[in-house]
């Protein structure tokens, strides 16, 4: 019995006869993206580098050696960061702790009530509400700061406390999260399932649907917490008394002080790089809820 004849496939035309065409040719395609991300990181990381090397280096090494050659000043930075103003630099930071923490869990409890609503009761004007919030998703904050300062003056609330968490609570981007996240997790049969066994609305709402959307809510939390620990135009038209400012409004006016005394520039540099290690924190902790975003599909409705 005779063998099968091999048949070989015809090369690509405009290529090397013999030459592997498809994995070799795939893995050059697969560089380029690698790349960009590569150049992307280094773009963001580079400024991040800057700061933790020169917040290492005193006042004079800080104009005279190279820029990312480490210092010998961090130990004498902190304690000076300290020490100025009897420690005022940590009461910034705890306000911060307060506006973005607070401010943040506000927010995403309204955004997961409202993302909710909307995405599994039907009512009319549902959609007109919904357009309406994507519109100030589009509304730059500059141009609500205004008016919200002069309502809230309104009322003697400016220069408080709850001037910077009161403009915060809602969040049109945060309930346009929650209302794509809820429509995608929440299974109608599952609410239907729950009403059929005589569980009330907000009993549903709590025991069914909330854990079944805490990935996107930890999302939302995460965007909110970020947005309000680096607010700086809000906090800057509503507050005057400096003990109640963000660690934002708090480094600028260093900063601002730094023009007439360059030995607080090291100062500055110092409390910016403090100032990003609780987002880094925040960030390892809350990232684990993510991986739940797995079983977000186990239901089929």
């Amino acid at each position: 019995m005779s063998s099968p004849a091999v048949v070989e496939a015809a090369p690509v035309a405009g290529s090397t006869p013999g030459a592997l065409q498809g994995p070799r040719s795939r893995r050059r395609v697969a560089l380029v993206p690698t790349l960009a991300l590569l150049l992307g990181a280094v773009y963001c990381l580079l400024p991040v580098a800057w700061v933790v090397i020169a917040a290492t280096k005193s006042g004079s090494e800080l104009f005279s050696t190279f820029t990312f050659l480490p210092g010998t000043g961090l130990a004498d930075n902190l304690s000076g960061l300290s020490a100025y103003r009897d420690g005022v630099y940590w009461r910034w930071m705890g306000n911060s702790a307060l506006y973005a923490g607070l401010g943040a869990l506000l927010s995403t409890a309204v955004s997961a009530i409202s993302g909710y609503a909307l995405a599994v009761y039907r009512f009319r004007g549902r959609e007109t509400v919904f357009n309406i919030l994507l519109t100030g998703v589009l509304m730059p904050p500059v141009i609500l700061a205004v008016p919200q300062y002069l309502l809230l003056a309104r009322i003697d609330l400016a220069d408080t406390y709850w001037s910077v968490l009161l403009p915060l609570v809602l969040s049109p981007y945060g309930v346009y999260l929650s209302r794509i996240y809820a429509a995608a997790a929440v299974p109608g049969d599952v609410v239907e399932a729950g009403r059929v066994d005589g569980a009330g609305e907000w009993r549903i709402f709590t025991r069914i649907a909330l854990p079944m959307m805490v990935p996107g809510l930890v999302t939302v939390f995460l965007f909110q917490f970020v947005a309000v620990w680096n607010n700086f135009l809000l906090p800057y038209i509503m507050l005057s008394d400096d003990e109640k400012f963000p660690i934002t409004l708090g480094l600028f006016t260093l900063l601002e002080q730094g023009s007439n005394t360059p030995a607080l520039y090291t100062l500055v540099i110092t409390g910016a790089l403090l100032a990003v290690l609780p987002l880094i924190a925040l960030f390892l902790v809350v990232q684990r809820f993510w991986s739940l975003d797995l079983l977000s599909g186990a239901v089929k409705s």
